[in-house]
């Protein structure tokens, strides 16, 4: 199979994008303190994620607590829980899929065809990954920029774009590459097999046929 190098880049890209959603979804620096306005509090720093909000004070080691009640989340914060589990869950079995693909794995044995389909297939779950993690990773943005510009919300209530959020962008960005790559892999692969097998057309004679045959069948008649 050509391109083959393409392959190992696209792999070794979907799974530092796996890596990258993964640790997007259980980082709790989703959401950070603001240290705005004349009052400011330096000895405590306010992290919000998924699954947990931290606390971290001077010389005190960081406090994380899980949130208890699922029904009394937000539904913003609902939505981002579900779709960034879709996402890791795309991205795993894309990688799977990839790897099926192949050219050293023998799941599918020689069938390049099938190995050509097999990474297409990944090419576009690595890409529904990436979306899947744009979605709620600005989405988020989107509220804590509007809160943070909004004189009615308070000063204390205020949040900042975490960590999270931009290894969020980055992974997304990543899983657009290996998609990308894997998607023109499959496309190159199917132009170069309708190369290599061209339409079937009409027969011609070999021109070395002898002729003293086709004309002693014509002359020659049956009596009775």
């Amino acid at each position: 199979m050509a391109f083959y190098p393409l392959q190992i880049a696209g792999l070794v890209l979907g799974f530092l994008g796996m890596v990258g959603t993964l640790a997007t979804t259980l980082l709790p620096q989703w959401r950070v303190s603001a240290f705005v306005g004349s009052n400011i509090i330096v000895f405590e720093r306010i992290w919000e994620g998924l699954w947990m909000n931290c606390i971290r004070q001077a010389r005190v080691r960081l406090q994380c607590k899980f949130y208890r009640s699922m029904l009394a989340l937000p539904p913003a914060l609902e939505a981002a829980r579900a779709l960034m589990c879709v996402a890791v869950a795309l991205s795993l079995i894309a990688l799977l899929i990839g790897i099926c693909g192949m050219k050293q794995i023998q799941c599918t044995g020689s069938n390049e065809r099938a190995k050509a389909y097999l990474v297409g297939t990944s090419g576009v779950l690595f890409i529904l990954t990436a979306i899947f993690v744009l979605i709620p990773v600005c989405w988020t943005a989107n509220i804590i920029i509007q809160d943070f510009y909004n004189p009615a919300v308070h000063v204390g209530q205020k949040r900042e774009l975490g960590v999270a959020l931009f290894l969020g962008w980055v992974s997304a960005a990543i899983l657009f590459i290996a998609g990308g790559i894997f998607c023109g892999f499959c496309c190159c692969n199917k132009k170069k097999q309708r190369f290599r097998y061209p339409a079937p057309g009409y027969s011609v004679p070999h021109p070395n046929k002898p002729r003293n045959m086709t004309m002693l069948s014509e002359t020659s008649t049956s009596y009775v």
